[in-house]
């Protein structure tokens, strides 16, 4: 059942939208209205959708190099001159952040030569043996793509070997637009729209669930920003294999787009349309994708708070490192304690839920046993330089 309908919005436009068949037409004539119309139909599916609970993960940032070949206009985290963890090192934070309480690990980096598939995959195996309660969350479809042509190794294969050595869920970065157009400008040298989409496909039809991002407030259009969205509706439509949509506003600083766009008399977006975004993601998605994030590190952790009556029902993980944001001049912090999100979720009315990446219920009996770092001997990649 339904609560009350927004009144100023059309009849025929609350009827798509309650049968998750919003248009693209239909999405412009609500951004087009009240924010507030916008919002309670928003929170309304949110409601319909999942109740009242609101998630949040526990997890840690691993970041297994700062080193790129890539060329992103957006990005300030990479260097030439940079380090690459080895195995055991990986391990080490592995098991300190299972120490912490942490159920889910994220493992970031860059792509470059010295990384191919057959080190992702001495990763995800050493990880899952040693502690195999944890889920491994890991690698962007670029990457994927990249480590699989240094190992020529078709991508189909390199996911389902992933997916056998124990890989939880693939990252859905590396998506920034899905425009060709824009991903000339900010992202040359990554895959092409057709490419992510793809590998996404690829990696459902395998098992392997991953989550949907979309990066935005730089040089895409609105139109551009709802068509990303129906992109992801539409893979959704022939996998289901998409967790969550996680909006992530661009940080302009200290990077090559950001430059340009602050020297034009720009700020990227505003917290209006980070909520406004959210709320049509909701509404484009609904029946389709159930959970939508305010990730607290892009919008700071009052406006996230506030995004839970906007349409968001999760708000990310504690995220015990996160160099990218705080590198590109995100100034939130870089770590959360599971107590913070508690209060911050029943401080807007609802019931916290401490979940696992695939959005399971992460029960109190959760394994406290903490594992062994086992000697491995010499692996393939060097220690920090």
């Amino acid at each position: 059942m339904y609560m009350k309908k927004p009144t100023a919005i059309p009849d025929d436009v609350l009827e798509r939208a309650y049968e998750g068949n919003c248009t693209k037409e239909d999405a412009l004539i609500l951004l087009k209205g009240s924010p507030f119309e916008l919002f309670e139909l928003a929170d309304t599916l949110r409601a319909h959708a999942v109740g009242d609970t609101v998630s949040y993960v526990t997890n840690q940032n691993i970041y297994i190099t700062n080193k790129c070949v890539g060329n992103c206009g957006f990005c300030a985290y990479r260097t030439e001159k940079g380090y690459i963890l080895s195995v055991e090192e990986i391990l080490e934070k592995v098991c300190e952040a299972r120490k912490a309480g942490v159920v889910e690990v994220c493992i970031q980096g860059g792509y470059i030569p010295e990384i191919d598939m057959e080190f992702y995959l001495e990763i995800v195996e050493s990880i899952k043996a040693e502690f195999p309660e944890i889920c491994i969350h890991a690698l962007s479809p670029m990457e994927v793509n990249y480590a699989a042509g240094i190992s020529g190794m078709p991508v189909k294969e390199a996911l389902r070997k992933l997916k056998e050595s124990g890989l939880d869920s693939l990252t859905g970065t590396s998506a920034e637009i899905l425009s060709d157009r824009v991903r000339k400008i900010i992202c040359p040298g990554k895959i092409n729209t057709q490419q992510w989409i793809d590998t996404i496909k690829t990696a459902h039809k395998t098992g392997i669930s991953t989550n949907a991002t979309i990066m935005y407030g730089h040089v895409e259009t609105l139109e551009e920003r709802l068509d990303h969205v129906f992109t992801i509706r539409e893979i959704q439509k022939e996998t289901r294999g998409f967790t969550e949509l996680i909006p992530m506003s661009f940080l302009p600083y200290n990077n090559r787009i950001g430059e340009k766009l602050l020297a034009s008399g720009k700020f990227a977006s505003t917290g209006l349309e980070d909520l406004q975004l959210i709320a049509i993601s909701r509404i484009i998605l609904h029946t389709y994708v159930n959970n939508i994030q305010a990730t607290w590190v892009k919008l700071g952790k009052k406006l996230a708070q506030f995004a839970l009556h906007c349409g968001a029902n999760d708000l990310g993980g504690t995220l015990m490192e996160d160099q990218i944001s705080t590198a590109s001049g995100g100034n939130h912090g870089e770590y959360v304690s599971p107590a913070e999100f508690e209060w911050m979720i029943k401080g807007a009315g609802r019931i916290p839920m401490h979940r696992d990446t695939l959005y399971r219920k992460v029960e109190p009996d959760f394994p406290n046993r903490v594992g062994t770092l086992p000697s491995l001997g010499k692996t393939k990649i060097g220690s920090k330089e």
